[in-house]
């Protein structure tokens, strides 16, 4: 599906879609322990692949209008009959392969050709030197994966910057393996906000997982850590045995953006369900607040309004925040000066490589962009926005920044693929027009 968007002005109340974050690992955890009920899920593409293989290892996904009813298999995953499929979602598949290291078999784990090109190597490492047999079909890294298990637990050596979901995976894992896990960093560890959320999420299952010799710079409980520890023999269990996720960040970025530059004079763009929390994506408030924006966050309520503004350009380190760049580098394209997004070679490992996607889509809609190997710089006083056909690279993210550029670009922006908001946003373009937007899809 294509989306075509021309310049408009927006306004208007929205709310963003729960956390994709929370969301997964909400539903693992259900999975890991005897059942629980997950409110307020994201029903989404990606949350859909965890759901089955919450399924695969033998327990069940029940859905309502508003929660997930799930059975679990009680730490103890049985060996799928089926290889489980992955499709987009790089979080389900490094959250699985270690839930299949506890399996006493052969759990094999595949996903589309964005899954399969993605990284994988590190968490087969640290599996392999905990004594499970851990690999990839084709000897490169990425999947199909091959796991055979158990996993029993121990001490093992992982890098923390090229994904911090290896660190999550085996946390998860290893508070119900028979020794628990000690993880030792052989790197400086990059986006540990992501692993605050799991160690929120642990903790709201009764789950104790810690880590070792972290600075906590910033109110981020895992930055500057050097590794992490979580005893074994845990017990996933939920008080009351519910879990309700909280609203996402990530997607809240594209709204807000939306609201800094395109909102009509006079009004703003509110976004409900803004409740802190360990997301490390809600620092998308402090950039807009460097750049300039008028913008206000009510925690108490929920809420953060924000209206159309002459933006600044600034320098933002998204070494803890690497899905908010594509939304950085629009706000960018319109301020005064350069913005500079420094800290970035992680974020070329997503579903795509961001940092070229947004530099090749934007320099077509006649941004000046410098691309450096972790830096992207946007030269915004020497850009001016047009529409333009760009390339949606089947990347949720990389699609709804770009439609978020069409408000303020002259003409009409045509982003490719479209439908792929499906993974994080299904609702996204409906609720882009409902504010206002000129949106028009074609098949």
């Amino acid at each position: 599906m294509d989306v075509h968007i021309s310049a408009s002005r927006v306004a208007g109340t929205a709310r963003a879609p729960p956390s994709k974050s929370y969301t997964h690992r909400a539903i693992l955890a259900a999975g890991y322990s005897d059942g629980a009920t997950v409110y307020d899920p994201l029903d989404s593409a990606d949350p859909r692949a965890t759901m089955r293989a919450v399924e695969g290892f033998g327990g069940s996904v029940d859905h309502s209008e508003a929660s997930l009813e799930i059975t679990g298999f009680d730490g103890t995953p049985e060996v799928p009959d089926n290889v489980i499929d992955c499709a987009n979602s790089g979080t389900t598949m490094r959250l699985v392969t270690a839930a299949a290291a506890l399996a006493d078999g052969i759990t094999v784990l595949t996903g589309d050709d964005s899954l399969r090109s993605r990284p994988q190597g590190p968490l087969l490492e640290a599996l392999d030197a905990l004594g499970v047999e851990a690999k990839s079909s084709r000897h490169n890294g990425q999947a199909p994966l091959v796991i055979e298990g158990p996993l029993s637990g121990g001490q093992v050596d992982i890098p923390g910057d090229v994904s911090s979901q290896y660190i999550s995976a085996l946390l998860m894992a290893g508070a119900v393996s028979d020794e628990g896990i000690e993880l030792n960093l052989t790197t400086d560890l990059k986006s540990a906000p992501y692993v605050d959320i799991t160690l929120e999420v642990l903790e709201d299952f009764g789950v104790t997982a810690e880590p070792v010799g972290a600075t906590g710079e910033g109110g981020v409980r895992s930055a500057g850590a050097e590794g992490f520890v979580v005893a074994g023999g845990q017990q996933y269990s939920p008080e009351g045995g519910e879990y309700h996720v909280p609203g996402d960040f990530s997607s809240m970025s594209y709204l807000l953006a939306a609201g800094a530059i395109a909102a009509a004079d006079g009004e703003s763009v509110v976004v409900e369900g803004a409740y802190p929390s360990a997301q490390g994506d809600s620092a998308i408030v402090d950039i807009l607040d460097a750049m300039d924006a008028d913008i206000d966050w009510d925690r108490e309520v929920g809420e953060i309004t924000v209206a159309q503004s002459d933006l600044t350009g600034t320098t933002v380190d998204v070494g803890d925040t690497p899905d908010l760049l594509p939304t950085i580098a629009v706000l960018g394209a319109v301020a005064e000066g350069d913005t500079v997004i420094e800290n970035c070679e992680h974020v070329r490992y997503k579903e795509t490589d961001r940092v070229s996607a947004m530099a090749t889509e934007l320099t077509k809609m006649g941004v000046e962009v410098t691309e450096e190997h972790d830096v992207l710089t946007i030269h915004g006083s020497e850009s001016t926005l047009s529409g333009a056909t760009v390339e949606g690279y089947h990347d949720h993210r990389i699609i709804m920044s770009l439609a978020v550029a069409g408000l303020v670009a002259d003409g009409t922006t045509t982003v490719t693929g479209g439908d792929h908001v499906d993974v994080s946003f299904p609702t996204f373009f409906d609720l882009l027009a409902d504010l206002g937007g000129s949106v028009d899809r074609t098949e």
